[in-house]
């Protein structure tokens, strides 16, 4: 063999990186990401009432709104932060510090198998009736929720109306003096 046509024995060093998930930013101890200038905390469940209160004690005396929200067959993104992992459903709750002019919003995960959230009445008793219309569309129950009934659908009503798995059903409507010739 010529010495064009020797090889050398080539050590290669394989190196794997392994890349960790990042750390999520932290606001008031929860991870938190930002819509249109907006914070949006994402508290565990176990935390979400303890989380309610300290913000409360910061100024965060008024919640304007309670939702929530079926992300069944939602196949985009949904900005969540890292070690955040995303649930059927959620719950969405806005707070304001009318002192200082700023809103936070809150979405915590439900999962499907054990929809259940802990009730905000004892820290803002406004909630009372948006935890039951969540309830009564969503059947997230809120324990700790002093009447946790019906709201808006009928006490013998079966389901739940707005989760995106109900059947919608179809009832056929007869117009008088209406003739089919068109």
């Amino acid at each position: 063999m010529s010495e064009s046509e020797q090889t050398d024995d080539v050590e290669v060093e394989v190196v794997v990186e392994v890349v960790e998930e990042p750390e999520p930013e932290l606001l008031h101890g929860a991870p938190v990401t930002w819509s249109r200038g907006q914070a949006v905390l994402h508290p565990a469940r176990e935390d979400y009432v303890a989380l309610v209160g300290q913000l409360r004690e910061q100024g965060f005396w008024t919640c304007v709104d309670l939702c929530g929200v079926d992300y069944l067959g939602f196949a985009a993104g949904r900005d969540l932060p890292p070690g955040t992992s995303p649930e059927r459903f959620e719950v969405a709750v806005v707070l304001v510090n009318h002192t200082e002019r700023t809103r936070v919003r809150l979405r915590d995960q439900v999962p499907a198998v054990d929809p259940t959230m802990p009730s905000l009445f004892q820290v803002h008793p406004g909630v009372e009736n948006p935890e039951r219309e969540v309830f009564d569309m969503f059947g997230i129950r809120f324990e700790g929720h002093p009447d946790l009934s019906r709201i808006l659908m009928p006490d013998e009503w079966e389901g739940h109306p707005l989760r995106k798995d109900y059947d919608v059903g179809r009832i056929p409507v007869q117009f008088k003096g209406v003739s089919s010739a068109r």
